[in-house]
């Protein structure tokens, strides 16, 4: 990238958020800070997305964003849904896919010999995802797993199907890592009240996992026979690089909490911005959601809608909480079962090295690292996680050995989806 390139997309979209902010009056010189430093964070997809818009319409790039839509069957898996209630009263909502009778039966002795219960209650896997993501991220997982074992899949407050945090909203309170630990905690309570749980999450889902080990390690104790880190962090997130050179992503952690915090003030306008700039910053969610050049192309136009379908004041609100996570400490609590970290390569959001910081720290853990893959490894590599969930599951009794977990489709542009 060079830097006559990066100074073009950082005046490109300066220019943007400018004429954006034409009605707001005095807003000009927050939007104006926002250009720049959305300028710097979209550098490092400049060439491509600058040769795409110059040689692509966009009436033809409108028209295949809307094929893609509708390609695939990408987040349209729904569950049993229930709400449950956070201790600030927010509502948040989940679906449960229910485990099959006929494998339930299966497993009845394996789960006597692990639990050492005459009836025991199910396993239950808790799916937690991150952010600006819903729990439509799981989709792989989700077709994979169904059926086979009982899962439970919700979306973070502000996220997806669930409302708007009531603390953040009539207080404003910030959001913090703990509040969705309590978060977790409330769904667990209401979609598993009993029996033993695997927790899974990717992302700020991992440290929302974490996060609720801290607030309620009895539970962790008592119930959790296993977890899952995908892409996740315990800490030290103010240091990540996001990929860029040195001055550029000192310049973006410098005015970025202060731009975010003003553009969610003027989120209608924002708003209308987003969709205006839709083709420049596909490129950039896509640099930074994979880790590969041959995703399919309906793949990553899902993880654009996730990303899109969260509100510029929700991405305000909760970007704050990540400088602040730390939870080192919590991951003791976590040393006395099996454990699986993964992560990919070339994840720029939360590098595979604080994966392998969580691993040191949990040395009998299975720390897995798969090449050529980014922050949203289980769109990427389905294949990858779903084995790795699947074999972890078995080895709690959670699935039976002989029981078939299939994959669901595939993120490669030659493969069909099966």
């Amino acid at each position: 990238m060079s830097e006559s390139s990066a100074g073009s997309v950082a005046q490109s979209a300066s220019a943007i958020a400018v004429s954006a902010a034409g009605a707001a009056g005095g807003w000009r010189r927050a939007t104006g800070v926002a250009g720049a430093a959305i300028g710097v964070v979209a550098a490092g997809a400049a060439a491509g997305v600058a040769i795409e818009r110059m040689t692509v319409g966009r009436g033809i790039r409108r028209k295949a964003r809307l094929a893609l839509d509708s390609a695939g069957p990408y987040g349209t898996l729904r569950g049993t849904p229930g709400k449950a209630y956070a201790d600030d009263g927010t509502e948040l909502h989940y679906e449960v896919d229910e485990l099959d009778p006929e494998i339930a039966a299966s497993l009845a002795p394996r789960r006597r010999r692990l639990f050492g219960r005459k009836a025991p209650a199910p396993v239950t896997v808790v799916f937690s995802h991150g952010y600006c993501l819903s729990q439509d991220s799981w989709h792989f997982q989700r077709a994979a797993l169904r059926g086979v074992v009982r899962t439970v899949y919700w979306d973070q407050r502000s996220h997806g199907r669930s409302a708007r945090g009531v603390a953040q909203t009539r207080d404003d309170v910030p959001v913090s890592i703990d509040q969705l630990g309590r978060d977790l905690k409330a769904v667990i309570d209401a979609a598993a009240p009993e029996g033993p749980i695997v927790l899974v999450g990717h992302s700020m889902g991992g440290m929302t996992v974490m996060a609720l080990a801290s607030e309620c390690p009895e539970l962790i104790r008592d119930r959790v026979v296993a977890t899952a880190f995908v892409g996740t962090s315990s800490g030290r997130l103010g240091e990540v690089n996001f990929g860029l050179p040195v001055a550029g992503v000192n310049a973006v952690r410098r005015v970025l909490p202060g731009v975010l915090k003003a553009l969610g003030q003027q989120a209608d306008l924002v708003e209308k911005g987003r969709r205006a700039t839709a083709d420049l910053f596909a490129g950039v969610i896509k640099r930074y959601s994979f880790g590969s050049r041959d995703v399919d192309p309906a793949i990553a136009r899902f993880a654009e809608r996730m990303i899109e379908g969260t509100p510029i004041d929700v991405v305000a609100e909760f970007y704050p909480a990540f400088t602040d996570h730390d939870k080192t400490d919590a991951l003791t609590h976590f040393q006395n079962m099996p454990v699986l970290i993964l992560a990919g390569v070339k994840d720029l959001v939360t590098p595979s090295e604080h994966s392998e910081a969580i691993a040191d720290l949990l040395p009998g853990a299975e720390l897995v690292l798969v090449p050529d893959a980014g922050h949203l490894v289980m769109l990427e590599h389905p294949e990858v996680v779903t084995d790795r969930l699947a074999d972890l599951l078995t080895r709690v009794g959670a699935v039976p050995a002989g029981a078939t977990v299939g994959g669901y489709g595939s993120t490669s542009s030659t493969a069909q989806p099966g």
